[in-house]
Formats: C-alpha cells, sequence, structure tokens
C-alpha cells in the first residue's frame, strides 16, 4: 500500500509557499477603477530649502510614469517633517515617526537642513534614524557622466566615468557612542566611537560583489585606512579577503582612502564597484560627484535589500538655502533618485525611460538651470524631462 502522508506533508509546504508568494505579489497589486494595477505607497518628505522645489519636478516625473505606463500607480502621502518642524516642536519628526513611515513601502527625501538648526541637529534626528529603523545598510550612488555633459576631468569621458559607490550605511565612524568632557576647561575633550561589526561588514560587502557579478568589468574596490587606523582597518581587510574568496570570478583592489582619491581624478576608468565605510564612502560619493558635473546631478539611494522595510531614495546635495526660492535649482537628482527607485522596484524599463528623458534633455541643451550652463527654471526643466517621458512613450 502507498503511503500518501509524505505526499500530503509536501502539498500542505507547497501551499505555504504558494500563500507566501501570492500575498507578497498581493501587496503589490490593487483593483483601482475596475482595473488591476502595480500599487506602492510613498512617504514624501520634501524637507527644506530647495528640497520643496526639486521635489515638485520629482513627484511632477512620477505622475507622467503612471499616466505614461497606465499599469502603476504610486499613493503619495507628503510628511511636514523638517527644520521647521523642528523649530516648531522641538523635534525633526513625530514620537511615532518611525511607526508612521515603516508600512510605507517606499520613502522620497528632498533636502533637509537650515541655517537655524545645526546640521547634527537635523541628520541625526531625522535621517540616520530612517536608515538606521529601517535596516538601509547600503547607501547606493552611482558616478556616472551623463550624455549631453563634460567632466572637469580633462580627457575624461562617457566611457570612463561610470561606476558605482556601495556606502555602509548604518555603522562605522557614525555611530553614536562616546561623549565629551570636562567642557569648559583647557582639559575638554571629545571622543567618538567608531563600531565595525562583522555581521555589518560581511553583509555590505556581499552586496557589492554581488553587485559586481551583475556588471561588465567584474571588480571590486575596496577602501581602507588600515597604515593609520590599527583596529577597525584591519578588521575592515580581513573581512574584504575572506568575502573575495566567495566570488572568484571578481577581480578585488584594496586603497587606502587617500590614494583612493586621487585615484578618482587620475584613472576614474578602472572602477567599476566601489566599496567603502560610511565616512569614506561619504567623502568618495561626493568626489565623485563634482567629477561627473556637481552635486546637482548626484541621486542616492538607502537600500534595505531584503525589503522587509522601506528603502528611501534622495539627491545628495544639500538644502542649498542660498538659492531657496529663487526656481534656478537643479532637480536632475531628484529625478534620477526616482529612477533608482524604479530599478529597486524592478521596473528597470521605467527606469530606462526616466534617465533617456533625463541625457535627452541634457544633449538638446534648449533647458537647462544656471548650474549647467543655462537660465531655465527648476519648473521649467522639469517641464521638459516630463515632455521627453510623453514623447518616448506615445
Amino acid at each position: 500500500m502507498i503511503d500518501f502522508y509524505p505526499v500530503r506533508g509536501i502539498i500542505r509546504s507547497l501551499a505555504l509557499i504558494m500563500q507566501g508568494i501570492v500575498w507578497y505579489k498581493v501587496k503589490k497589486f490593487r483593483f483601482l477603477g475596475g482595473r488591476l494595477l502595480l500599487h506602492y505607497s510613498i512617504a514624501v518628505i520634501p524637507g527644506d530649502g530647495i528640497g520643496p522645489e526639486v521635489m515638485e519636478e520629482g513627484l511632477k516625473v512620477l505622475g507622467a510614469i503612471e499616466e505614461s505606463h497606465g499599469g502603476i500607480r504610486f499613493a503619495r502621502d507628503v510628511m511636514d517633517w523638517n527644520c521647521s518642524y523642528y523649530l516648531q516642536h522641538g523635534k525633526m519628526m513625530p514620537e511615532n515617526g518611525l511607526h508612521i513611515l515603516k508600512d510605507y513601502d517606499l520613502i522620497l527625501l528632498g533636502a533637509i537642513g537650515a541655517p537655524e538648526v545645526p546640521d547634527h541637529v537635523s541628520v541625526w534626528e531625522l535621517i540616520l534614524p530612517i536608515r538606521r529603523a529601517f535596516q538601509q545598510y547600503v547607501n547606493l550612488r552611482p558616478v556616472k557622466l551623463l550624455k549631453g555633459l563634460e567632466s572637469p576631468l580633462r580627457y575624461k569621458g562617457h566611457a570612463d566615468l561610470d561606476f558605482v559607490v556601495v556606502r555602509e550605511n548604518t555603522e562605522g565612524e557614525y555611530s553614536n557612542m562616546g561623549g565629551r568632557m570636562h567642557q569648559g576647561t583647557p582639559y575638554e575633550m571629545a571622543v567618538q566611537n567608531n563600531v565595525f561589526t562583522r555581521y555589518g561588514t560581511e553583509r555590505i560587502l556581499k552586496y557589492a560583489y554581488a553587485l559586481a557579478e551583475k556588471r561588465s568589468k567584474k571588480s571590486v574596490t575596496a577602501a581602507t585606512k588600515s597604515n593609520g587606523i590599527n583596529h577597525s582597518m584591519p578588521f575592515w581587510d580581513e573581512i574584504v579577503k575572506e568575502v573575495s574568496q566567495e566570488y572568484p570570478g571578481i577581480q578585488t583592489n584594496l586603497y587606502h582612502i587617500d590614494a583612493l582619491a586621487a585615484y578618482f581624478i587620475t584613472r576614474p576608468e578602472t572602477f567599476d564597484v566601489v566599496v567603502a565605510s560610511n565616512l569614506f564612502g561619504d567623502i568618495l560619493t561626493d568626489l565623485g560627484a563634482a567629477i561627473v558635473g556637481g552635486l546637482g546631478l548626484a541621486p542616492s539611494a538607502n537600500i534595505n535589500p531584503e525589503r522587509k522595510y522601506p528603502s528611501m531614495f534622495e539627491p545628495i546635495h544639500g538644502s542649498a538655502p542660498d538659492i531657496a526660492g529663487k526656481g534656478i535649482a537643479n532637480p536632475i537628482a531628484q529625478i534620477w533618485s526616482l529612477a533608482m527607485m524604479m530599478d529597486h522596484l524592478d521596473l528597470p524599463e521605467l527606469s530606462a525611460v526616466i534617465m533617456n528623458a533625463i541625457e535627452n534633455v541634457l544633449q538638446d541643451g534648449k533647458v537647462l538651470t544656471p548650474d549647467l550652463g543655462g537660465t531655465a527654471t527648476t519648473k521649467e526643466l522639469g517641464d521638459e524631462i516630463v515632455r521627453h517621458i510623453y514623447q518616448t512613450t506615445r
């Protein structure tokens, strides 16, 4: 006689797996107006200064993607959490702010910062809590020279400037461990501790290597400073060596941060995926932005790869209070961050639509903001990108 009990067990297991798959899909799809559409919820935090200005153009592009695609919807809720909120309430977001955000699929951030509020307050009370609470341990920043632009580096073109920096985003040098003592005396001192865990270091390195496997050069460059920082950086180096052995098809380079910064200028064409600690990655990515046209063209993604929590997308640039309200801020970094968001959602075709529109506008050269040598306003540049999106999707 055949024993059906093992078969029943297998069937039950398959049923549970299918339940999980269906639940995951239902979370993304909804019936709206009698149609089944991809549906994502976004918490929008415009922020301070030029943040609301560039965010307006980003949301305009998002609307164009919805309309031209026809099968996707992004439900947006705007949060007024910024430095003005801090000046009114003594905090950058409500006590339950993280609880509010956790049920969203995505977070879209403009720019944070105002002269009236110290930078460490605005960052440590809004941006860093979001990154850490939602395990956004990957900070992904492309260093890519877009078509229509020239690099300030002489003799370096588009083929030379196309790599990505993977920055550890939740520990390292930006820990909250330390303090100040003997304040107000000649012996005053400040101590800031670095925190490098094996778990945190391994996962960021493995992300970098997995990313390199998908790219053409199959190369990972790791930033270190083990000749000067004698505990955390040798620890980092050891784990780089261990993880690299799991990826024999990927070439590994390990450079001290000072030399690596110089190589960004002298030989950027040698890089593919650069992986760095929190502080080193922060510095390198601003340098990377400078060699491809400036911070107005530099997007950033704060990713929770497991997708258990929302990921956050933003421009690298700050709130630029000196030009806020003048309508001349470049919105491309904000709009490019939307393309990164589409990639995160496994919608590369929509990412390509956004990037093609940006590059078409840059190559056309007729509607550019002052930082790009033009006279257009923020709104005019956003409108032109939207026009190109419709032009290529109809």
